[in-house]
């Protein structure tokens, strides 16, 4: 078998920096050695500047990037994530398979010229426009799986469980009946979808909140995906908002994190999206757990959901896993989630450099580093880093960008966060070793555009 091979003067290992490192890869897209101090010679491809792991996006919802920017008007005195929610409620609930692909598409585009190379998709929109299955009950999920496999990205698709309008059965709202099913119909659901898998997918369980699904179905589902696939990854929406904890807790007694750490065998194979608003003693027992926080920074600033406490997370050392994700899109950029990550701590804090640790002092270095290992873990793929059994995802930054040249790796990387506007310091993006962003630019972009912004208009009417 044709080994593949790339000489980089730097890489990003997760050990940390290491230079003339010779990485090869087999025809399956699979790392099959990561060499340092290999000299390099004109029979070595030589990358153009700095490689990094790539960074899975651990939380998205496609087909939201759709009205980005278009809920930046006040409606009210008090607009927050709720009222934000009514106008993706009126987006859900009319599109159509077409509009749905094509938005994916587009969007999955940009997470490779993004920095991404791969992304969890929290897929909750199941039924047609009335609310009813279709005919083909995954249709859907498959326009996912198309869209992602048609640009080259990474997937784990997570169909979600999502049966009522909130804490003690509240019944749902119009806006939430293209999202309903019931348990069994999920499962025959993640199972269709694992028999068609291709190798590069993996298919999980998400549970949309402790608010819209019962504690029976809840054990329901999570009994039903460990006889399917025990090691599969499980995704929730958790302690998002404050309302949401204060109606858990009067639902309950107890605050989300607390209840769900109380009830569910949550353990590594769990993503806690958000997670916002835990108090120290909840997150030092989820940390324990070996669940992944999944942070979603420039959303959750977007939608004013809060700061997350870092502090208190990373106070439980290694166990405080955590990753990133784009989530409602507002943001398509990897650099800009760790950059707003940091820089919400350091408002938060009156600290700099929060990110940075006694073995990475380099903020960059340090949190892209923690960021890939907890996204592969929520994942549930073999795509931790440059490391030999893992898949070829990485990214390869400009060295010939004027702010990059001649910086050292570790500060080259920190002026792509820091620094350097957009992806623009991205050369090349390489997923499972074939390289799918070249220059900067995906080959489907001019192609993807049209269907994209003809999507987008007939959905932006939905925001009044």
């Amino acid at each position: 078998m044709r080994a593949h091979r790339l000489h980089a003067a730097d890489a990003l290992l997760p050990s940390g920096w290491a230079r003339d490192v010779l990485l090869e890869w087999d025809e399956h897209g699979t790392l099959i050695a990561v060499t340092p101090d290999v000299a390099a010679s004109a029979e070595l491809p030589a990358a153009a500047g700095p490689v990094l792991p790539g960074l899975p996006n651990l939380h998205s919802h496609a087909f939201q990037r759709a009205f980005a920017g278009l809920a930046e008007f006040r409606g009210s005195a008090d607009d927050s994530f709720w009222s934000w929610r009514e106008l993706m409620y009126r987006v859900a609930g009319r599109i159509t398979p077409d509009q749905l692909e094509a938005i994916a598409t587009w969007v999955y585009i940009e997470m490779l010229e993004g920095g991404y190379t791969s992304v969890c998709e929290f897929h909750y929109v199941h039924n047609d426009v009335d609310g009813q299955p279709y005919a083909d009950d995954a249709t859907l999920a498959r326009c996912l799986m198309r869209a992602a496999a048609r640009v080259g990205l990474g997937l784990t698709l997570l169909p979600v469980l999502y049966q009522q309008g909130g804490f003690a059965g509240a019944a749902p709202s119009r806006g939430q009946q293209r999202f309903l099913r019931s348990t069994p119909s999920l499962l025959r659901l993640i199972e269709a979808l694992r028999a068609e898998a291709s190798p590069g997918t993996r298919v999980g369980l998400a549970l949309h909140s402790l608010r819209a699904v019962t504690p029976d179905a809840l054990g329901e589902a999570l009994a039903g995906m460990m006889a399917i696939d025990p090691s599969a990854p499980l995704h929730i929406h958790v302690a998002e908002q404050r309302r949401e904890v204060e109606e858990c807790l009067a639902w309950s007694g107890q605050r989300p994190v607390e209840w769900l750490l109380d009830h569910a065998p949550v353990d590594g194979r769990w993503c806690l999206i958000h997670a916002t608003h835990m108090t120290p003693e909840e997150s030092r027992r989820a940390a324990a757990t070996g669940a992944v926080a999944g942070l979603c920074p420039t959303t959750e600033a977007n939608l004013g959901d809060g700061i997350f406490d870092w502090p208190a997370w990373t106070a439980a050392g290694s166990q405080g896993r955590w990753g990133a994700g784009s989530d409602s899109h507002i943001t398509v950029d990897a650099a800009a989630e760790l950059r707003m990550l940091e820089y919400s701590q350091r408002l938060s804090t009156g600290r700099r450099n929060v990110g940075a640790s006694p073995a990475q002092p380099h903020v960059a270095t340090a949190l892209l580093l923690a960021a890939v290992a907890g996204g592969a873990a929520a994942s549930g793929r073999p795509i931790g880093g440059l490391v030999e059994g893992q898949r070829a995802d990485m990214v390869v930054l400009d060295g010939a960008l004027p702010l990059l040249t001649h910086a050292l790796a570790p500060a080259a990387l920190d002026t792509h966060v820091f620094a350097v506007a957009g992806g623009s310091a991205l050369h090349t993006v390489t997923v499972g070793g074939r390289a799918v962003v070249i220059g900067g630019r995906h080959p489907l972009r001019d192609e993807a555009a049209p269907a994209f912004v003809q999507a987008r208009a007939a959905l932006a009417t939905a925001r009044t």
